[in-house]
């Protein structure tokens, strides 16, 4: 058996809120990538006295090359652009549009299904910590600290149970702090180090959403 193997999401999350703790934060709110980070992030936030959010973030992918990633939007109509991979791969005006238009509804769709369970809040001058279960390539996690910059926290947490080694130097040079518990070589998939990586479904999402903000939640 891998030596780094954890029992689940929420046992993976009890781990990573420990250590998560010892991070002075100023107003925190943790934000969880959805689906598979929110059973993290949910006992993250228990952890640490934090409301429980998510970051609904796309990558718009370069057209004919989807896995490379030429931008991102986010929520309030925030929209990264990598404007070197746009130039490299000489994506026009109208083409890096059509794909953000089409990203913009799935966005949007998802936001939507979220709506009724997030809380209200704005997330100007917080600490922000963004979870996922594991990160493999990094690219939606990049995604997702340039949209939530882009609304004005005042220091960035990216909270994960494993991750590569080179990954985890990128996103520290991106994130103000990275708390990752494991950094395997060789990796592989995310899934590898759990024994029982189930799908998430959204309903587990709107639950998580709605008990971690209840009053009297912790």
């Amino acid at each position: 058996m891998d030596r780094h193997v954890f029992p689940d999401r929420r046992s993976a999350g009890a781990l990573l809120g420990i250590e998560v703790a010892k991070v002075a934060l100023e107003d925190p709110v943790v934000l969880g990538l959805p689906r598979g980070g929110v059973p993290v992030a949910a006992i993250v936030a228990k952890s640490i006295g934090a409301p429980l959010d998510v970051v609904v973030v796309r990558k718009l992918g370069v057209p004919g090359q989807s896995e490379l990633a030429m931008g991102a939007i986010g929520e309030n109509d925030v929209v990264i652009v990598n404007r070197e991979i746009v130039r490299a791969s000489r994506v026009s005006d109208e083409e890096f549009a059509d794909v953000e238009r089409r990203e913009r509804a799935t966005l949007d769709q998802t936001l939507g299904l979220f709506h009724s369970a997030r809380p209200e809040h704005s997330l100007a001058h917080r600490s922000a910590v963004i979870v996922d279960d594991g990160i493999a390539t990094g690219a939606t996690v990049r995604a997702a600290i340039g949209v939530v910059r882009a609304q004005g926290v005042q220091h960035i947490t990216v909270a994960t149970p494993v991750a590569p080694v080179d990954v985890v130097d990128t996103l520290s040079a991106e994130a103000d702090i990275v708390v990752c518990l494991a950094q395997p070589d060789p990796f592989g998939s995310v899934g590898r180090w759990y024994r029982n990586f189930d799908a998430v479904s959204d309903r587990e999402v709107l639950d998580l959403l709605v008990e971690s903000n209840s009053p009297g939640a912790p």
